[in-house]
């Protein structure tokens, strides 16, 4: 059997199955991305809740894996030249997991760096901009009564979801044909800007046709519809 021990973090969340990737998150939108790569390639996982009302993201535990004290982050103890690999940052945790299996990242070079274009466009625009119009929609930001803060953040999201309705024109998904990680990067925050965030109208969502099409393709994805409850409210 495989021996975790000497990752501080199974202390806290102990292993019930070391010879699985251990997932350290929850059901937000940098959380399950992940989630729903896991359960898009059927790689056997354990999953662990980190909870934020007990801030066990501060925890000495977590951080030990993930100094950023940001979900998710992951422990495969079958990593490169068989020894486990830590991972935290969703971004660099698809990119590992898809190459890893050889599955939803294309092969030929081109095609790998151009998905990875996307995922960072997630990761620099769609996630920090969605995040910060959702702080001054929907949470204490909203609030204050100078509405220029949230202006701000909705004219940027209107601009980054024009971005990606005009790439998905004539395309099932972001890179064409094939299903990426680039979809999973985008996706789930698209969801949560219009869904939990309760942005839409906002945003003047409707005008986005060909990103609502692709969000009702994703979510109708069976790992998807899994991935977005994991790990699960206890």
């Amino acid at each position: 059997m495989t021996d975790l021990s000497a990752f501080p973090i199974t202390k806290k969340w102990p292993a019930q199955h070391p010879d699985r990737i251990q997932l350290y998150s929850l059901p937000t939108p940098n959380g399950v991305k992940v989630s729903i790569l896991l359960e898009e390639t059927g790689l056997p996982y354990e999953v662990h809740r980190v909870s934020f009302d007990a801030k066990d993201q501060f925890s000495p535990e977590f951080l030990s894996l993930s100094p950023n004290n940001k979900i998710p982050a992951i422990l495969d103890p079958n990593g490169p030249d068989g020894k486990p690999l830590a991972l935290f940052e969703s971004g660099a945790i698809l990119i590992y997991l898809a190459s890893k299996v050889g599955k939803f990242l294309p092969a030929d070079t081109a095609g790998r760096y151009e998905t990875l274009q996307w995922i960072m466009f997630q990761m620099g625009g769609i996630g920090p901009m969605f995040g910060q119009l959702g702080f001054f929609h929907k949470f204490a930001g909203k609030d204050y009564e100078d509405k220029r803060p949230r202006d701000r953040y909705v004219e940027e999201s209107k601009r980054l979801l024009n971005v990606l309705d005009q790439r998905l024109e004539g395309r099932d998904w972001v890179m064409g044909d094939e299903y990426t990680i680039a979809d999973i990067a985008i996706l789930p925050w698209v969801r949560n800007l219009v869904g939990f965030y309760g942005a839409g109208e906002l945003v003047e969502f409707s005008r986005f046709k060909n990103v609502a099409r692709v969000l009702e393709a994703f979510v109708a994805r069976p790992a998807v519809a899994r991935g977005l409850t994991i790990p699960a409210q206890v």
